[in-house]
């Protein structure tokens, strides 16, 4: 015990072993959703076993979580990141990925984000992206998953008939709402209102015990049929090393610039999103410096880092720090302790990954509708008055869902933002990489174009 309490620094952060590990449960307790609902986003668009995904969901989120308590001695949990799997399930196979390139997409960018914590480069890069469009990614990204929730319980489908005759513009709207007439329409109509009375009512675990209930409503109602065969399977680890397999599909199938401004978008909402949620909760820890910043977070970047890598690598997308690890924080968790609480669970987890097979889709959407709204809560920060800022922000909130691409959201927040203050006379404010950046995004969206000029 002695032991224990010295390396994690017990004393020195006024906590004792059983605080941290009642903290490390209720962390587990309120990110466990994640082992199911992950297989849900990515396994039917990858064409991979739900149920290998949930396991490999579990595996590396313990083998990372602990990494991170041991390492870092902060007591925050990793998992397959929400918004980041979104972008592999939807942007990347709609680009022609499969599931080794999609992977090996995210080996590629977590190799890239471990490289510039190395050098020291994530402060340059904080300092080179405005505040606005750091927040406005994180929005963007929480309104795409709002909408695939909707889209996976069935209330909003597709209106579009395309018309050769006007360009493939629609006949019709993009799309619908499909007034509720399926059972499993009413199913996620359920489960979306035992959610927010859940979490409205500040019930701990709230995303986890909805995901059951409507689970059991949906076998009740005959949705969701039960193969007991499933519940005794082997464990099947079938994901892990998938994404080594063809790490360089992305530059083979869309050449070398929409390759590298494609990785290049999903570094930024990795990096951005771990940083704003270390420094928020390390300050309601009250573990980060007056000045915001936090002691010792290059080594919490790295695990981090890494944690991406070993999520592409594992076949279940990015792993990146949860926001969610602020409910072990609330219980009084200030160390590494709570976070190898966390991880065991994590693996102890993985023996009930063939629960998988029997979660409906409908039973995960509400849940990423609660995601979608708790993500979009960051527009409070954004000045959306000022049009320098809030036209950028609105543009990369925006064309993120309807477009279905991340990327594109991104490019178009950069490329108006240096547009406007171009215009405003205000060049200065514009740091050397933006223009970088900006001007990268350009190309990207000229890509097809610029293809039919060049010589063959």
């Amino acid at each position: 015990m002695s032991a224990i309490a010295s390396y994690f620094k017990f004393a020195e952060r006024k906590t004792d072993i059983l605080t941290e590990a009642r903290g490390g449960l209720t962390t587990f307790m309120v990110m466990a959703y994640i082992i199911f609902l992950n297989g849900n986003i990515i396994a039917k668009p990858l064409g991979l076993d739900p149920v290998a995904v949930a396991a490999g969901t579990a595996l590396i989120a313990g083998i990372m979580t602990i990494a991170m308590g041991l390492i870092g001695n902060y007591p925050f949990a990793l998992a397959a990141g929400l918004g980041i799997n979104a972008i592999v399930a939807f942007s990347l196979t709609s680009k022609g990925l499969d599931a080794k390139g999609a992977m090996g997409v995210i080996v590629i960018e977590g190799v890239a984000i471990t490289i510039l914590v190395v050098v020291g480069l994530r402060e340059a890069i904080m300092n080179a992206v405005p505040l606005a469009l750091k927040r406005s990614i994180g929005v963007g990204i929480g309104l795409f998953i709002l909408f695939i929730g909707f889209a996976n319980g069935g209330l909003i489908v597709s209106n579009c008939a395309p018309d050769s005759a006007t360009l493939g513009f629609c006949d019709g709207t993009l799309v619908t709402l499909a007034f509720p007439a399926t059972p499993p329409q009413f199913v996620f109509l359920i489960g979306l209102a035992i959610t927010f009375i859940l979490f409205a009512r500040k019930i701990r675990a709230a995303l986890i015990v909805s995901i059951i209930v409507t689970t059991i409503i949906a076998i009740v109602a005959g949705v969701q049929p039960v193969d007991t065969s499933k519940l005794t399977a082997a464990v099947s680890f079938s994901t892990l090393g998938l994404g080594l397999q063809d790490p360089f599909q992305v530059f083979t199938k869309l050449g070398v610039v929409t390759a590298v401004l494609t990785i290049f978008a999903i570094m930024l909402s990795d990096f951005f999103d771990t940083m704003g949620t270390v420094t928020g909760i390390a300050a309601e820890a009250g573990l980060a410096e007056p000045d915001g910043s936090v002691p010792g977070i290059g080594r919490v970047l790295i695990v981090d880092s890494i944690a991406a890598i070993a999520g592409g690598a594992g076949g279940v997308s990015s792993n990146t720090t949860y926001i969610e690890s602020a409910a072990g924080v609330a219980e009084g968790a200030r160390t590494g302790f709570a976070s190898v609480v966390t991880g065991v669970l994590f693996l102890l987890a993985i023996f009930l990954s063939p629960i998988a097979g029997l979660i409906p889709a409908q039973a995960t959407a509400p849940a990423l509708v609660l995601v979608g709204y708790l993500m979009f809560t960051l527009v409070k920060d954004i000045n959306v008055a000022d049009i320098e800022d809030g036209l950028p922000a609105l543009l990369t909130m925006i064309l993120m869902p309807l477009t279905y691409d991340i990327t594109v959201g991104i490019g178009a927040g950069f490329i108006s933002w240096v547009l406007l203050k171009v215009v405003r006379g205000k060049m200065s404010e514009i740091h050397p990489l933006m223009w970088v950046v900006s001007l990268a995004f350009l190309i990207y969206f000229a890509n097809s174009w610029i293809q039919t000029i060049l010589p063959k």
